[in-house]
């Protein structure tokens, strides 16, 4: 349906991890339609696979498209043998690491590349990204096209399906749907998890808490589960794409750094999903860590991991990264008007560091703006920004 700015290596195996219904499989035909093409969401190639791993693979031409392969994660011994054996080339899809990446790890090491798929990026359905988020800026007409489709995409999120329904009443249906088979269902299949009940109160807790430390004895006690259990879900939801976690950055300037999780999702679509009433500014914050989440899965955004700061006295930073010989530090606010206090804790931050520091705020606005040497960005400037 879209132009995805997912590039692939052609000549070399992959494997493409992304949640269900971001579009890897749709991607894959539109840019490979000579490949075969298989599902193991399909029984009798699932049986196949189980019984007789290595036939399935003879049976198969010498560039192959295998779907949800985390279903049968031991099917990628026979992958290794068509790829050492017969010189085939193979692009697998994975909605879940759950079981797989330890399997891949040990059997395919060095010979296929992994790439990440996730929902699209605001703006990817216009086409390629045309400017640099945080060097850049949007000439006037295109952010204020980006500003008036901002509030859809904040609420219904960026699944393809989604981006591509007529209207909200249709949004939000086929929200409820995913909610009920591809977030509840899919993931409790794959992770023997029999307690949907259970599953469903650690996603309203998560939603509840978006921007918060995770404390997974809170979390555990009100769902009603133990804190094993609570830990596993939240691991499967991680491993099932839809969620992500940011760590306390490390090497700030404070020496005493608090280092919980903190729990975001993908996509604000899963949000919206769970029909519960969200702060806006929570919904805005986990638009833009996960918009640049995104990016950075997409390798857009050149560095290893995405961190949040909170210092010992309490200043806090939403979105830390490290990149090109910089230290980039982010705040999230959801206002019209920013002022002094909203960038303080950014001064304090770039004056503290030992490291070089460039400061951004994202701000629901129309315009940038610099104060004291922080950028001031609209949100709406991430719509086909890499």
């Amino acid at each position: 349906m879209f132009t995805r700015w997912l590039k692939i290596d052609p000549a070399k195996s992959a494997l493409i991890l992304g949640p269900r219904r971001a579009g890897k499989t749709t991607y894959l035909k539109q840019n490979f339609p000579e490949y075969h093409y298989i599902t193991l969401d399909d029984m009798d190639y699932l049986n196949w696979a189980k019984r007789d791993p290595k036939g399935l693979i003879n049976s198969l031409g010498p560039k192959v498209i295998i779907d949800e392969i985390q279903r049968r994660p031991e099917f990628t011994v026979a992958i290794k043998y068509g790829i050492d054996e017969q010189n085939k080339i193979f692009f697998l899809t994975g909605s879940s690491s759950i079981g797989l990446m330890d399997t891949s790890a040990d059997t395919l090491a060095g010979r296929i590349n992994l790439y990440h798929l996730p929902t699209l990026c605001f703006g990817e359905k216009e086409g390629p990204a045309n400017h640099n988020i945080f060097d850049d800026e949007l000439n006037p007409v295109e952010l204020q096209n980006a500003t008036r489709a901002l509030n859809m995409a904040v609420k219904y999120g960026q699944f393809p399906e989604i981006l591509s329904a007529k209207n909200e009443t249709e949004k939000a249906g086929l929200l409820k749907n995913y909610r009920d088979t591809y977030f509840i269902r899919d993931v409790m299949q794959l992770s023997n998890i029999g307690n949907v009940d259970g599953l469903l109160s650690i996603f309203l807790h998560l939603v509840r808490s978006i921007g918060s430390h995770l404390e997974i004895s809170n979390f555990a006690r009100e769902a009603g589960l133990s804190h094993a259990t609570t830990k596993k879900y939240l691991d499967v939801l991680q491993q099932a794409q839809l969620t992500f976690r940011l760590y306390g950055y490390q090497y700030g300037p404070a020496k005493r750094l608090i280092k919980s999780a903190k729990t975001y999702f993908i996509d604000n679509g899963i949000i919206q999903s769970m029909s519960l009433n969200v702060g806006e500014g929570q919904l805005l914050e986990n638009f833009v860590v996960a918009e640049i989440e995104k990016r950075r899965r997409l390798g857009q955004i050149d560095t290893d991991r995405l961190y949040y700061y909170q210092s010992s006295a309490g200043r806090k930073i939403d979105l830390i990264f490290e990149a090109h010989g910089f230290i980039h530090a982010i705040e999230i606010k959801n206002t019209s008007k920013p002022s002094l206090r909203d960038i303080k804790n950014l001064k304090d931050f770039k004056t503290q560091s030992r490291q070089p520091v460039r400061c951004y705020l994202f701000y629901n606005g129309p315009e940038y703006m610099n104060i004291d040497d922080i950028k001031l960005i609209p949100v709406g400037a991430l719509c086909r920004g890499w």
